[in-house]
């Protein structure tokens, strides 16, 4: 008789649920690992929820099986009209169809000029305050400037061009609501829609109006930037874009094709946003703790391209240890540790293992790139472990973009940004680390994964 995966003990009508970590659930489930395996299941007040620790097992499921692997349970921020969050179906499908075409690797060189000078534009600013003191506040400021700037000139033609921007600034402030609303085991709804149903005066109800909160904002923010970029379709001066090339490949776009259109945008921009921030941020902290590893990059890219211009994508392939170097800080510090839940939608049956239809199925990211078994010494930044292969820096990036039809559409766009900054910044400064008012070095150490669902 087949039996439900090991997991924590499961006590009537409440389940697992005093089990259900609230925070930092990837390290709670990576030491679950060693008592229960590989697939864990809990049961969270009726709710079932499988992880998987392995990659392996997660490509055996979500990859060949994506027909049945590929729904998302309905978050309680509503958000699910947005592609990474929509249930699995036609109007999924349109979504991503009318991005994805776009951001196909034989679509990347034309976009290899934007993130170029996006790229210089973040260094240049970056050297033109040099005496300023940064603070942790002001160089995230930078980076999601330097970051941003790319997605939104692609995704809607719109030249970013301040720290201070009003959509910046209302989409870096949706992103980190979410990112608090999204996490594993945080809102009690997510186990018990029913409760979303609740009157908003009772006790216990706060989620409904930080929820209804998150959606206005959101709505707001993504039905102002595709605006933006329809009233400046005709003018001369606009920078072709994906929404504008959408719009003007169709004579005239019905309204739902709009508001499909707008919702897979927002989704690109967003999903772009605060993970290529994470992992830039990680990047430079990591570059702080080990000048040796700067020193060994920097004379790669002197080596390919001298001294007379900057390393462009152009010089990607030609450049194996600046790619190693941003890999190897993409696998210890994943900016989705937990990626996002997948939802079974039938009966399945793995290695002897029942999983229940519905569960919710969380790839545990963080484990599977620090799995022993696939990754020498995996606490220990080594940027060389990858032999400047691309099959072996494959295994880190097929596993951090997602798995099977949910796989991020934008993966290379977002891989050719982190780039262009990186090398950029590379060939032309030192990342020192952080000092006092006298000029003393502080102890810099490498911020971990957050609380939320990105780093």
């Amino acid at each position: 008789m087949l039996s439900l995966p090991p997991g924590p003990k499961r006590w009537p009508f409440l389940g697992s649920a005093f089990h259900m970590p609230k925070h930092y659930a990837w390290r709670t489930f990576s030491k679950w690992k060693e008592i229960y395996g590989n697939i864990i299941y809990l049961d969270v007040l009726g709710t079932p929820i499988v992880v998987i620790n392995s990659a392996s097992a997660a490509r055996d499921l979500m990859d060949k099986r994506s027909s049945i692997y590929s729904d998302r349970p309905r978050p309680v921020t509503g958000l699910d009209q947005t592609f990474p969050l929509k249930q699995y179906g036609e109007a999924w499908r349109t979504q991503r169809r009318l991005i994805s075409q776009y951001l196909v690797p034989s679509a990347m060189p034309e976009h290899h000029m934007i993130q170029g000078e996006e790229a210089r534009k973040f260094v240049l600013r970056v050297m033109s305050n040099r005496d300023l003191h940064w603070t942790s506040k002001s160089l995230r400021k930078q980076v999601e400037l330097g970051i941003a700037a790319s997605i939104f000139n692609v995704t809607y033609g719109y030249p970013l061009n301040s720290t201070d921007d009003t959509f910046l600034r209302q989409s870096t402030h949706v992103m980190d609501d979410f990112c608090k609303t999204a996490e594993a085991g945080v809102w009690i709804v997510d186990m018990i829609p029913q409760l979303k149903y609740m009157p908003s005066w009772m006790p216990g109800s706060g989620f409904l109006k930080i929820a209804r909160d998150l959606r206005s904002n959101y709505e707001a923010v993504m039905k102002n930037l595709f605006q933006w970029t329809k009233d400046n379709l005709n003018n001369e001066t606009a920078i072709p874009s994906i929404c504008s090339a959408a719009l003007s490949s169709n004579l005239s776009p019905s309204q739902e094709l709009e508001e499909q259109l707008s919702f897979a945008a927002f989704s690109a921009l967003a999903g772009g946003l605060d993970t290529n921030i994470s992992t830039f941020l990680s990047f430079i902290f990591v570059m702080t703790l080990h000048p040796e590893i700067q020193t060994k990059a920097r004379a790669e890219i002197d080596n390919c391209v001298g001294n007379l211009r900057l390393p462009t994508l152009d010089d990607k392939e030609s450049l194996p240890f600046v790619r190693s170097v941003i890999t190897e800080v993409m696998r210890l510090y994943p900016p989705t540790p937990l990626g996002f839940p997948h939802s079974l939608q039938q009966d399945d049956v793995y290695n002897d293992m029942f999983l229940p239809k519905k569960s919710i199925i969380f790839p545990n990211v963080w484990y599977m790139l620090r799995d022993p078994e696939v990754f020498d010494k995996p606490e220990i930044f080594n940027p060389s472990r990858y032999g400047g292969l691309d099959s072996e820096m494959q295994k880190v990036t097929d596993t951090t973009f997602g798995f099977g039809r949910r796989v991020c559409p934008g993966r290379y766009f977002a891989e050719n940004t982190i780039f262009a900054i990186v090398a950029t910044l590379l060939a032309t400064c030192e990342i020192l680390p952080p000092s006092d008012s006298t000029g003393k070095e502080c102890k810099s150490e490498v911020p971990v994964a957050g609380t939320g669902t990105i780093a």
